[in-house]
């Protein structure tokens, strides 16, 4: 068990050195569109995710650009698209949006939108900077925003984003994978545009994968071996009172190790481009609650003997039971937020199955001890270590109990 651990942790120890993620590629390519009216544009830059495209001309005297965002592979009937600039920040909170869909009579128009909070539905409103000439087309699968902008400064941070209609307005955008990674920045001088899956070395990738890591290996790895470790070890002599404090290192070792990874995540939602992931984060912010819970109920741990003692067991079964799945549950949401190459999810995924498989054979085997023991009857002499659980006839009953 102790070479598990150790192999788990070399592992996602590895996984930080390099990038989860790869960014996704367009199809096509903005060169060669043909836009309607042979409209030209002097630059156009392919952007990483979502099938998008941007033009521009910029007028450096006025300080204005001619833009068009196009989005292809998309139904024009029953999806919104949206472009946005965001002088303030580098995600949806503050963006200031064009955004195009189609009316009832199935014409396209378009409105702009100042992006206020992550519950936004989109409303018309001003922008922050000038905007004229603002228009929506479709040609085929194509959506097509034009518009001529004043932007607040040549370089600025920019946001895309494609979703679903629902009763004539635009609704919930997917909260994960490519919707995830459209954010980056516009230089409208030089020409050049960067995303935020650009630069796989860069601070915000580096911080997804510290919390993806953080939490696969505390949450997702520690917590479950040290439950195993609790449950079945103590059932064997030879392992008092050693699986005790093995237990203790383990879970005290997740919970550490979980709250640097919390930590991480509450700055990444903060930070976030697009829709804040409220399964994913209130589940997190459940576990660390639980997980607290279970430190401090350590003070209040009645001795073995006390008449409050099983109650206290059996408190401290269900919140550690339910950290555990919680945790597993929530390890999966972050791989499908994320997206990260598959073999790491398939990586965890044999981890779980390996401790799985480990725990129903403890399970059987354990029960055979227990079984074998009631038959043969309690020894003349019984040894109880630190851990309080020596040669017992059953391995689940009350007794003295660590964080699980």
């Amino acid at each position: 068990m102790v070479k598990l651990v150790t192999k788990t942790l070399i592992l996602f120890s590895l996984i930080t050195q390099f990038s989860l993620y790869v960014p996704t590629t367009n199809a096509q390519s903005c060169k060669g569109f043909s836009f309607p009216n042979n409209k030209q544009f002097s630059t156009c830059n392919d952007l990483s995710v979502l099938n998008s495209f941007l033009y521009w001309t910029y007028d450096s005297t006025a300080g204005t650009a001619d833009i068009a965002f196009r989005v292809t592979g998309v139904d024009p009937s029953s999806n919104w698209v949206a472009w946005a600039l965001n002088p303030t920040g580098s995600g949806m909170v503050k963006a200031q949006s064009l955004v195009a869909l189609q009316n009832s009579s199935g014409a396209m128009y378009a409105y702009t939108s100042d992006v206020q909070s992550y519950q936004t539905p989109l409303s018309k409103s001003d922008l922050s900077f000038q905007v004229s000439k603002l228009s929506a087309v479709s040609k085929g699968k194509d959506v097509i925003i034009f518009a001529t902008i004043k932007p607040p400064k040549t370089t600025v941070n920019q946001v895309w984003q494609v979703g679903p209609v629902s009763g004539g307005k635009p609704g919930m955008h997917a909260q994960g994978g490519a919707n995830f990674k459209s954010s980056g920045t516009v230089d409208f001088l030089s020409g050049q545009t960067t995303s935020s899956t650009s630069s796989l070395g860069g601070s915000t990738q580096r911080k997804k994968n510290i919390h993806g890591v953080l939490n696969a290996i505390s949450w997702g790895t520690l917590m479950p071996l040290g439950g195993i470790i609790a449950r079945y070890l103590r059932v064997f002599k030879s392992a008092d009172p050693a699986w005790f404090y093995i237990h203790i290192t383990c879970q005290t070792s997740a919970y550490i190790i979980g709250v640097a990874g919390w930590g991480t995540g509450l700055k990444l939602g903060s930070d976030s481009v697009g829709l804040v992931y409220h399964a994913h984060r209130n589940i997190g912010i459940t576990l660390f609650c639980l997980a607290t819970l279970q430190v401090f109920a350590l003070l209040l741990r009645p001795k073995k003997d006390h008449k409050y003692r099983l109650y206290w067991n059996i408190y401290h079964h269900v919140i550690g039971y339910t950290v555990i799945i919680l945790s597993v549950v929530n390890i999966y949401k972050g791989f499908d937020i994320l997206e990260p190459l598959k073999k790491w999810k398939r990586t965890y995924t044999g981890i779980i199955i390996a401790l799985g498989a480990l725990a129903v054979i403890l399970e059987a085997f354990t029960w055979a001890v227990v079984m074998k023991r009631k038959k043969d009857g309690p020894p003349k002499h019984s040894h109880h270590g630190n851990g309080s659980n020596g040669y017992n006839n059953n391995p689940y009953g009350a007794r003295t109990q660590p964080i699980v």
